[in-house]
């Protein structure tokens, strides 16, 4: 049997980059995956190519009434959630001097108030099948310091993983963080900017960058019943990168 046989999974974000790349690892393991992203095109093109086992749903992750509907829909097409892989987010490098308070509140409804809408609106369809995990993806920025915002959001986001993962633990509902590192994904591998990202790459101790797979990999252990025992943890893939 397939390790994610017929398990029902929301991923957010899921359009492009590494929320595709999950989505992929999870329908090739046996999973019934729902993509949702505010990219349409992409998002419907992706689900199309990954065939009956995937729904891609249009999705404001700021949005309580959005979640409703992704969880509706979610249960009508496959049945109760069994994972939820909160990964939508943007990125900030401004300094707090330049960021707007309409900046800063963007960041933080994305990155840290969506996960917060995304726990909340799955755990009822968890806890009827008493069992669940929630894979909150938070950053190594989540660790250690980085840009103003970001770095605010994705600290919140591991403080809130471990709050859910006590609040959930009566109900079978298991609650972890992954915390990547730098991920050699085509937005960063492009002109002067992946001349800038090689050259940080021989900073790591692994002297060299993640692929998105390798990230997905840990979310699919997270989504797997190998994971069962691990609740309220952080799962950190870096390279050694923080350990310096």
């Amino acid at each position: 049997m397939a390790r994610l046989q017929d398990k029902v999974i929301i991923i957010t974000g899921a359009a492009q980059g590494m929320g595709a790349t999950h989505a992929r690892l999870c329908i090739e393991a046996g999973a019934k995956v729902v993509l949702t992203d505010i990219n349409a095109e992409k998002g419907q093109a992706l689900a199309t190519e990954l065939g009956s086992n995937a729904l891609f749903i249009k999705h404001d992750v700021t949005s309580e009434a959005g979640w409703k509907q992704v969880v509706e829909q979610t249960e009508a097409q496959f049945g109760p959630v069994n994972v939820l892989v909160n990964n939508a987010g943007i990125t900030m490098a401004k300094s707090i001097l330049d960021v707007s308070l309409e900046d800063y509140r963007r960041i933080i409804d994305i990155n840290q108030v969506s996960v917060f809408l995304g726990m909340k609106a799955v755990i009822p369809s968890m806890k009827t099948s008493q069992s669940g995990s929630i894979i909150n993806i938070s950053s190594i920025n989540g660790l250690v310091g980085g840009a103003i915002g970001y770095t605010d959001s994705k600290f919140a986001v591991r403080g809130m993983t471990k709050a859910a993962a006590l609040a959930c633990a009566p109900f079978g509902i298991r609650v972890n963080s992954v915390h990547p590192g730098v991920i050699a994904t085509p937005m960063i591998m492009q002109g002067d900017t992946k001349d800038v990202v090689e050259a940080f790459a021989k900073t790591i101790p692994v002297k060299r960058l993640a692929q998105p797979e390798e990230v997905s990999s840990m979310v699919l252990y997270l989504a797997s019943d190998d994971s069962s025992y691990s609740t309220g943890s952080e799962f950190i893939v870096d390279g050694g990168l923080t350990a310096q």
